[in-house]
């Protein structure tokens, strides 16, 4: 009886290891993924001045679809309604998202870009978890936008990236959720090569008359090198991720990003903050990790 009682036990701290070892590689997937994206987007301020936002999001969206599906082959004739509804779905938003938030970034410091990028999945999580005392989370992440938008003598920023960066947050909001979906109704990465696929279609009538006859030999270079920084290695290691953790974890890791940001546009971009505003990036921080774990709970 005792050998039972210490074998089952010994299974039991196995899986546990199993669990937690599944849930670091996730972690650190998440870590990667947001370095990436903020990096990746600090280093593509002469593409969006050459291509314009459109144009530098559709020559990513196109040349990142192109590479992971010469990679993964996707079964496109065996696919059934549902799986092409949700790629389609998916496609859509990423395009509108990717887009919307690079016209952002184009007009507001990548820091405050970022911080009101969070607004969106954070205001889902609070509402779909019930108001109550949750709404603390999203007034504090408000009160450090409201921070990060000032640099000690004045407003910085205009009108339009701030909707821009708010349609960009509406669209993570949606893209997370669509992620996890996709990622459990295809095998592999074959969702994820057929959402980029049509993102990048989507993406062409917007993107495709401003950037095609700028490119030329070196800008395609840069323009491989950026797709893979952003869509194409983050996008792989989130749906990899999302797959090994729970949403809520994922969600608490992914309020890191405001922080990797500031650090992207300070190093990369030379856009200094003052305390204010580096008070601003830790109550936006605070605020989505806050908000996430009170789901949780």
């Amino acid at each position: 009886m005792e050998e039972k009682a210490n074998a089952g036990a010994g299974t039991l701290s196995a899986e546990a290891s199993t669990a937690f070892g599944g849930v670091a590689a996730g972690g650190l997937m998440c870590l990667l993924s947001m370095s990436s994206i903020q990096f990746g987007a600090a280093l593509s301020s002469s593409a969006i001045a050459t291509y314009g936002p459109a144009g530098a999001s559709w020559l990513r969206l196109a040349f990142a679809a192109l590479i992971l599906a010469i990679v993964v082959r996707p079964r496109i004739s065996s696919y059934n309604r549902a799986q092409w509804t949700s790629a389609l779905v998916l496609g859509t938003t990423t395009a509108l998202m990717t887009m919307s938030f690079f016209a952002a970034i184009e007009r507001i410091p990548l820091g405050l870009a970022v911080a009101i990028d969070f607004l969106g999945p954070l205001s889902v999580a609070t509402i779909g978890y019930g108001l109550g005392r949750r709404l603390v989370w999203p007034l504090l992440a408000a009160l450090g936008v409201l921070a990060l938008a000032h640099d000690g003598e004045g407003w910085v920023g205009d009108i339009e990236g701030i909707l821009f960066a708010l349609g960009a947050g509406t669209g993570w909001a949606i893209y997370i959720i669509l992620t996890k979906k996709i990622g459990a109704s295809f095998k592999g990465l074959e969702g994820l090569s057929m959402s980029l696929m049509v993102a990048a279609l989507v993406a062409t009538p917007f993107g495709f008359a401003g950037a095609l006859p700028k490119l030329d030999g070196s800008g395609l270079i840069e323009m491989v090198g950026l797709a893979i920084l952003v869509p194409l290695l983050p996008y792989t290691l989130e749906l990899i991720a999302l797959r090994r953790m729970p949403t809520a974890s994922f969600g608490i890791l992914m309020s890191l990003e405001p922080a990797i940001a500031a650090l992207a546009g300070f190093l990369i971009l030379t856009q200094p903050m003052t305390l204010l505003q580096m008070a601003g990036t830790a109550l936006v921080v605070a605020a989505s990790a806050g908000a996430t774990f009170s789901a949780k709970q």
